[in-house]
């Protein structure tokens, strides 16, 4: 594995929210980063208005820019996340697409609420750093 996901005893589990704690990157490893990718086609234009369609979208496209480098979503180390209008209500389709694509060892995560992102139909976008040993 190019890098080590560890929740520290003394920590809350951080799992269930779709996050890990801290992630540990090898020495000589070679970084790839993503920039922030949201619900789109091919296009550029919004797949769909639902949020959680935008999620899941999301997670898909960031997997198609690191299969550009011979990565797949198993290499993710770090996501940044952006969620317009952020409430709690949001976390489950979040927590539940982190869950079904990193099981019980998400990258570290972290959620920033927004007023808005790049167009005004875009509810999420995901920066990923993953690596490469």
């Amino acid at each position: 594995m190019a890098h080590a996901i560890v929740n520290p005893d003394g920590l809350h589990d951080p799992v269930p929210f779709g996050y890990s704690h801290t992630a540990a990157v090898p020495a000589g490893a070679e970084l790839v980063l993503v920039a922030g990718q949201y619900g789109s086609g091919p296009d550029g234009a919004v797949v769909s208005d639902d949020f959680a369609e935008q999620v899941k979208r999301t997670f898909d496209n960031i997997g198609v820019a690191l299969a550009a480098h011979g990565l797949d979503l198993s290499d993710v180390a770090q996501l940044r996340t952006y969620v317009v209008d952020h409430d709690v209500s949001k976390l489950g389709p979040i927590a539940g697409a982190v869950r079904e694509i990193w099981g019980r060892t998400p990258p570290t995560q972290t959620l920033v609420g927004v007023a808005s992102l790049a167009a005004p139909d875009v509810l999420f976008e995901v920066e990923a750093l993953a690596v490469r040993p």
